[in-house]
């Protein structure tokens, strides 16, 4: 696996056609998304998820045809920004939380995400060590839907969250085993980990857009 993943075997622009194709799924879980955005008139906050989904997937297709420097910051940084974002969003929106204490909050998430990942280099092996820092991301999803406040209003991004979480361990795994499987599937399982993912993010995103307002619907329940 000199270049990183099983699919690709040398440096041409299509060497990993699975990889590169499937990250259309992020541009069509992003104009789905749009289109729900638009007709929820819901704020600029879901909007730049939205955006940020689209650039993932721009992202992503670069890097798994050109791979350098530039490209590599081009797939993971829009990642990361969504995932810490959606972490800050969740609590404000969804626990009604203070801008002080979602800032506080979204620190320390991602305080944690870099410890896994630290301890991800310096105890597992190659294969596994890469996938260690979204082992945060998974932590969080499960923590938000497991803490969501009981309010019929949030019933909905609960379920939706929580399925996100549950198709994160699947795509997380298969991302683990990718190096693990080449001999016996020369492809990869990588290209899963962006189907999935874009189902994850689909439903994120759903959970966003949809809904009537559950940072206020929390701050009514916490007031009966």
């Amino acid at each position: 696996m000199q270049f990183g993943y099983c699919e690709r075997l040398d440096g041409g622009f299509w060497a990993e056609p699975l990889n590169a194709v499937t990250n259309a799924a992020f541009i069509v879980a992003a104009l789905a998304a749009l289109w729900l955005w638009r007709r929820s008139g819901r704020g600029l906050v879901p909007l730049g998820l939205i955006l940020l989904v689209l650039a993932i997937g721009i992202g992503s297709f670069l890097f798994h045809t050109m791979p350098n420097g530039w490209t590599l910051v081009a797939d993971v940084l829009p990642i990361q920004i969504f995932a810490f974002g959606y972490f800050a969003f969740a609590l404000w929106r969804f626990f009604g939380a203070s801008w002080p204490v979602t800032a506080t909050g979204t620190l320390a998430f991602f305080s944690f995400a870099l410890a896994l990942s630290w301890a991800g280099r310096a105890f597992l092996g190659p294969v596994a060590a890469g996938s260690a820092g979204y082992a945060a991301f998974l932590f969080g999803l499960f923590g938000i839907a497991a803490s969501l406040p009981r309010h019929p209003e949030l019933i909905a991004p609960r379920r939706l969250i929580s399925l996100a979480g549950l198709a994160f361990l699947v795509s997380l795994t298969l991302r683990s085993l990718d190096g693990a499987f080449c001999e016996a599937v020369p492809a990869g399982t990588h290209w899963l980990w962006h189907l999935l993912n874009a189902l994850v993010l689909s439903m994120l995103l759903r959970a966003a857009v949809a809904g009537d307002g559950p940072a206020q619907a929390s701050l009514t329940s916490r007031g009966r």
